[in-house]
């Protein structure tokens, strides 16, 4: 799949190109391009519509994520297909309009990041300040973020999405 900068983007969407925005539902919500069809990446295979004539175009927010998943987003589609140079911040940066809100959170990631690397610190402080029980707060961490990474289940951000700021 070839990546398009987002003025060509724009001139193919303006003879009536698809854009699929692969980023999650609360990503979407919270600023997007007029128009583009939510569908993300979790959720792609087996409910991109399948169009014949059309050409599609994929964006994610910065352009890694599309990157990273070419090799599926090119199996759900049979149409002619492109990647948005630098997702939303791409199309931002050339000039073009998003609707939506900036946002208003941090991303649920970077908020898993954030609070494990918290709990792990403070478990490492209180077992060497406290008791070495602590330790185990550290670990406990880990072992959840190494089963996140082998299943794609993190518990913690399960959590932290029902937190009241990320609650539209």
């Amino acid at each position: 799949m070839k990546t398009i900068t987002a003025n060509q983007a724009k001139d193919l969407l303006d003879q009536g190109a698809l854009l699929i925005d692969i980023r999650e539902s609360a990503e979407h919500a919270q600023q997007n391009i007029a128009g583009a069809i939510n569908l993300p990446l979790a959720q792609l295979p087996g409910l991109l519509p399948q169009v014949s004539g059309k050409i599609v175009i994929f964006h994610c927010l910065g352009g890694k994520r599309t990157a990273m998943n070419v090799e599926k987003l090119a199996a759900s589609t049979s149409c002619e297909a492109y990647l948005l140079e630098g997702g939303l911040q791409g199309w931002l940066a050339a000039g073009l309009s998003a609707q939506g809100q900036r946002k208003q959170s941090i991303d649920i990631m970077r908020q898993v990041q954030i609070g494990a690397g918290a709990l792990v610190l403070l478990g490492a402080i209180l077992g060497y300040a406290v008791s070495p029980w602590f330790y185990l707060l550290s670990a406990f961490v880990g072992a959840g973020l190494m089963m996140a990474g082998l299943t794609g289940f993190c518990g913690m951000a399960i959590l932290l999405k029902k937190m009241p700021w990320n609650r539209a």
